[in-house]
């Protein structure tokens, strides 16, 4: 797995120092000992037990012990929600509840969730040309049919066209962009293409910036206000922050994005529920269900998992190999650099979310053991 498809931007340099300073939480063993259930914190979060949704708590347990004792390497928090009910949360390495964590990639699904609600406002349309949105940019540079042609669901689908590639991230043009202090979108907007948008799909970062300059012109304030007011505040969401361009304070809707990880979970629980979170609507349903179905077959796969690509969403299954009771059924997730994970199992009615440090092969421990260890729980 190449390091571009795990992030938007490299693993902060202060985040690695500080989980590599922090020591893992005590643990110890115990077969059938059980975790003190989550606390209500005020945060939106109702919260129960795994027992009492269904869930064996001495599994979680023991997984929580090997996290603790660093059995999949920097792995800061792991929370797991059924039934629209907090049940289970673990922090290592020194993490802690109200401490917003890097999300990197996780931010680009965030990105495809605001742009849902500027299109069920009306003010946003997949079918619209990207450079239209762009007119005070002209003449845009290396315009020509390919990038005329170029929509803004081919920014969702990772098929821009642009002769763009992160599979080595150094001297890449996403190193370059995260290096600048002009004006990332139009950085992208001008890159020249390589094939007709909407055919071949590569992992495209800048996209996802572009997306983000879209959706404030739709809606006609910058996208990081528009998210805060229409997003993260109705979700109960605090302490969260972005990634920004150091000049022009431009957010890094591709990689920058830090939230708590409750309320990384709350991301996971609206597109569980169609867009809903306690009763409201904040994200249409019907772009919950598009954005989350299976468009790109098989563009890679995350660690030793198969996935399929929807609208800045990855999409696995439950029939995986890993799965010990393998069945029908998605697994939607969300994924970043260094372990960052959201996944959503709508069958079980659970979610599950995981943040880590792992700059080696465990950043994709958490989809393991969601096979291996939190779905076995469900029973």
């Amino acid at each position: 797995m190449s390091r571009s498809l795990r992030s938007a931007f490299p693993l902060a340099a202060w985040l690695v120092a500080a989980l590599a300073a922090c020591g893992s939480d005590p643990s110890g063993s115990g077969g059938g000992e059980t975790d003190p259930p989550p606390v209500e914190m005020g945060d939106g979060w109702a919260v129960s037990t795994p027992a009492a949704e269904g869930m064996d708590a001495a599994r979680l347990h023991a997984l929580g012990e090997r996290i603790g004792g660093g059995g999949y390497g920097q792995v800061t928090s792991v929370l797991v929600a059924r039934h629209g009910r907090l049940v289970w949360e673990r922090y290592a390495g020194g993490w802690a509840a109200e401490r917003a964590h890097t999300l990197q990639s996780v931010s680009k699904s965030v990105t495809s969730l605001l742009a849902g609600i500027a299109a069920g406002e009306g003010r946003l349309s997949v079918d619209s040309p990207v450079a239209g949105f762009f007119p005070d940019y002209q003449p845009i540079q290396n315009l020509d049919a390919r990038k005329a042609a170029m929509r803004v669901e081919d920014l969702l689908t990772m098929r821009t066209g642009l002769d763009w590639s992160e599979a080595v991230y150094e001297g890449s043009p996403l190193q370059q962009l995260n290096n600048s202090t002009g004006d990332w979108v139009r950085m992208v907007v001008d890159w020249p293409m390589r094939e007709q948008p909407g055919t071949r799909w590569e992992y495209v970062s800048g996209g996802v910036i572009v997306l983000g300059g879209i959706i404030g012109r739709a809606e006609g304030e910058r996208v990081d206000s528009f998210a805060a007011e229409r997003l993260f505040e109705p979700l109960g969401m605090r302490g969260y922050q972005w990634y920004r361009n150091p000049s022009t304070g431009f957010p890094h809707t591709g990689g920058g994005l830090l939230l708590r990880p409750r309320d990384a979970l709350k991301i996971g629980q609206l597109v569980l529920d169609a867009g809903r979170w306690n009763g409201r609507q904040i994200v249409p349903a019907a772009w919950i269900e598009a954005s989350t179905r299976r468009i790109v077959s098989f563009p890679r796969s995350l660690g030793r998992h198969r996935v399929d690509y929807g609208w800045l969403w990855w999409i696995g299954s439950l029939d995986d190999p890993m799965n010990p009771r393998p069945e029908p059924g998605d697994v939607i997730v969300a994924s970043g650099s260094g372990g960052q994970w959201i996944f959503i199992v709508p069958r079980y009615g659970l979610v599950m979310i995981a943040t880590g440090g792992n700059q080696d092969d465990r950043w994709s421990a958490a989809f393991d053991f969601l096979y291996t260890d939190v779905l076995p729980a469900v029973r």
